[in-house]
């Protein structure tokens, strides 16, 4: 954003072209009425950078248009950012411009600031930051009274922190933050603030655990977190993840555990297709969680296919996307087997086309079939002796001798009948050959699995 694209007055309109373009998509998919929550009209944005430019004895702030990238656009006032940074710019300028210890080979600010009034300022240069230059910059943090770091090429130099701290309002409880200035963090505070309200109002309580993918700093997780037995939150980054377990601490959360896994190894484990090392020391191990929900907060991709595939499988998602064209991609696949229960559009990025996008799916009533990576799953773990073979799960038995086949049938038969689930069966003399699938759904089901552990179970 440019400070030309702020127009407060035409606001309203903005927001209203936007969620008009992509709503007929959402409506077409069975999408209720959406909750809307707008932005704050100036200074909602926590975060920004701005290049060092240097012309002659003159230092100013500057962004360019992408349409002439070679032309700098001085900022004297930034109307999107947070008022904290709008009232340090005129400060900071002119403490840069006289100090040629801090000026020198300045290349960039990038600004971080919080609803709680914390305020950090990265200072990031093409040059090594020796002692000197560490003088000047705690002189300048005194001045001002702001947290402030330097980076240069494999080097960084923190003066006393290197995060915020964040307090957040969230459905009439406070939840506190630590915020690395080299993680990713919600940019609207205030449209955070809503988002994560809506989040938690869309799941009620439950004695069953939540998985959640792209977990970031915990932003999500810990207001989560009260209404399940147990979470287990997924992230790549080691800086967000440190911050997420030091987040916890801050607010008391005990029944959460972090895993530094990406979407796709998480799949992974859960499929039983590859072991992680970095899950051994989870306190509580995979398989005893008892997962009926998943959250996913992806990367403006989307989802890939095998977390996808391995989403569908929860009772109920919950989705947060960045990229609403990518999201209705992945809701097309996701509605073959769940019902979208609402929908909420929230201005994360007012004056641009960029549109934050949450969306909460349950699962359809009935049998559905399973996806091929739940079946994966159950024939890699707890069925391991059976196999697949087109839309059946497949398994032979040889037993000592026919009487000791027919009991076994007998009891297969007595369970199946119970289950009001029959096999496919054959047996010469002392062997028999099962096959399993649901007709009704031509395919795969939850009532195929059920049947195959019960059999299994027959021969304790």
């Amino acid at each position: 954003m440019l400070p030309k694209d702020y127009s407060p007055e035409l606001y309203p309109s903005l927001l209203k072209a936007k969620i008009d373009e992509i709503w007929p998509a959402f409506e077409a998919l069975g999408a209720p009425t959406p909750d809307i929550f707008p932005s704050p009209i100036h200074s909602f944005r926590m975060r920004a950078e701005f290049r060092v430019w240097h012309e002659g004895d003159a230092l100013d702030f500057v962004m360019f248009d992408p349409t002439e990238p070679k032309k700098p656009i001085v900022i004297e006032d930034f109307p999107f950012a947070s008022e904290p940074i709008r009232q340090l710019l005129a400060l900071l300028r002119a403490a840069l411009q006289i100090d040629h210890e801090l000026r020198y080979r300045l290349f960039q600010i990038e600004l971080l600031s919080t609803l709680s009034g914390d305020l950090l300022i990265t200072l990031i240069y093409h040059r090594r930051l020796d002692d000197s230059w560490e003088q000047a910059a705690l002189k300048l943090s005194n001045n001002l009274g702001v947290k402030v770091v330097g980076r240069s090429k494999g080097q960084k130099v923190i003066l006393s922190e290197d995060w915020v701290n964040e307090t957040l309002y969230v459905n009439a409880e406070y939840y506190h933050f630590k915020q690395p200035e080299q993680a990713f963090i919600q940019p609207n505070a205030s449209v955070n603030q809503a988002m994560l309200s809506w989040a938690v109002k869309q799941i009620p309580a439950s004695d069953t655990d939540l998985l959640e993918l792209y977990c970031g700093i915990g932003n999500f997780t810990i207001p989560l977190s009260a209404n399940y037995r147990r979470v287990l939150a997924t992230e790549v980054s080691k800086v967000a993840t440190r911050a997420a377990v030091d987040n916890l601490d801050l607010n008391g959360v005990t029944n959460v555990a972090f895993a530094r896994l990406s979407a796709e190894e998480m799949t992974q484990a859960l499929t039983g297709t590859r072991a992680f090392r970095r899950l051994a020391s989870l306190e509580h191990a995979l398989p005893t969680y008892d997962f009926d929900t998943i959250f996913v907060d992806p990367p403006r991709a989307g989802l890939d296919r095998a977390t996808l595939e391995l989403t569908k499988g929860f009772k109920n998602i919950l989705y947060i996307s960045c990229n609403p064209l990518t999201l209705l991609d992945n809701m097309a696949d996701i509605c073959g087997t769940h019902t979208i229960t609402s929908v909420g559009f929230f201005d994360q990025f007012p004056y641009t086309k960029h549109l934050e996008c949450g969306v909460y799916f349950t699962q359809r009533k009935g049998m559905k079939q399973l996806s091929e990576v739940q079946i994966d799953c159950a024939l890699k773990s707890t069925l391991s002796q059976w196999r697949r073979e087109d839309d059946f799960i497949c398994r032979d038995f040889e037993f000592d001798d026919f009487i000791t086949a027919w009991g076994f049938m007998n009891k297969v038969a007595l369970i199946a009948e119970k289950e009001d689930h029959h096999p496919n069966w054959y047996n010469v003399y002392n062997r028999v050959s099962i096959k399993l699938s649901t007709h009704d759904a031509s395919g795969l089901t939850e009532k195929d699995l059920r049947l195959a552990a019960a059999i299994d179970h027959c021969l304790r």
